[in-house]
């Protein structure tokens, strides 16, 4: 109970983060290219720095471990996702990106430090990585309608690949870094939250606030995001061992995040439906403020 009541505190300031960013928007401070340029700084800065820093924890047997399992639990609740959300969204590919990625990065990792520790931030690694990789082949795909080939090229230059690499590559070294470099780590990282609400809020300050609650479509996209794909990342999560708790409780909030803002970035940098996009992230984010702790509390 405890952490489902840390979660909903949490969940506030990160409204409160958003709000700053509607109101920045709402008084011409940060135009839709400013917005733009937020994004691109989410995407190619702060977010392959959360990735390296959940890295940088000291390689033990322990952590061995945690690291295979929360990436084979990644990828099936991954799978998963991309699974339903293909079954209830055949004709929208915009809702069935939306269902099928939540938000981990942006939005699960401050909760997860918050409720949990931040060491714990290492066992979502494997799922930001996996979810970025499925993004950047599946998602876009599926969100532009260009099936094809993955162009390998393109996915080991792109930054979450980049980032995911060189902190595989640090933890198994454990080769130490100057102070100044991982303290800017650190600083990149504790950019995640306040950037990647201040673009939701931007992007509720574009949207028709009304008019997005009366799309039934929406609703759907967050039953399948909020609500089935957490309760089956449970069943999924039943038969971990107990000594592995805290990992599990990461990925699930990892799992149990909103549509994840990648969707309305994305959609904007490919000249997409982004309107939409964000009718679909400001809904569930604000209706995970409820689902989040809901879950976590079943799940306990």
């Amino acid at each position: 109970m405890q952490i489902a009541l840390t979660l909903v505190s949490q969940n506030f300031i990160m409204f409160l983060l958003a709000g700053i960013g509607f109101l920045l928007f709402k008084a011409k401070k940060i135009s839709p290219d400013g917005s733009k340029g937020i994004g691109n700084i989410l995407i190619y800065v702060v977010l392959p720095g959360v990735i390296i820093n959940g890295f940088m924890v000291e390689r033990t047997k322990e952590h061995l471990v945690a690291l295979l399992l929360s990436a084979l639990l990644a990828c099936i609740i991954l799978v998963i996702s991309i699974l339903m959300s293909k079954l209830f969204f055949r004709n929208d590919p915009i809702a069935a990106f939306a269902a099928a990625f939540s938000n981990p990065g942006f939005f699960g990792v401050p909760l997860i430090i918050a409720s949990l520790t931040e060491g714990a931030v290492f066992y979502i690694a494997a799922f930001i990585g996996f979810l970025n990789l499925m993004q950047w082949t599946y998602g876009i795909s599926l969100m532009t309608g260009r099936q094809g080939k993955i162009k390998i090229g393109a996915l080991v230059k792109a930054p979450f690949f980049i980032s995911i690499i060189v902190g595989l590559l640090l933890f198994l070294t454990q080769c130490p870094l100057p102070v100044q470099v991982t303290n800017t780590l650190s600083y990149l990282a504790g950019l995640n939250a306040p950037l990647a609400m201040f673009l939701v809020g931007i992007y509720m300050a574009q949207t028709d606030l009304v008019g997005m609650f009366k799309k039934k479509q929406i609703y759907l996209a967050c039953l399948v995001r909020l609500v089935l794909i957490p309760l089956l990342s449970v069943l999924v999560l039943l038969p971990v061992p107990m000594q592995f708790m805290e990992m599990k409780l990461a990925i699930l909030i990892a799992s149990a995040c909103p549509v994840g803002s990648n969707i309305a970035i994305y959609a904007q940098l490919h000249e997409q439906d982004y309107p939409y996009a964000v009718e679909i992230v400001v809904v569930s984010t604000l209706f995970s403020i409820i689902t989040i702790p809901v879950i976590i509390w079943i799940a306990m």
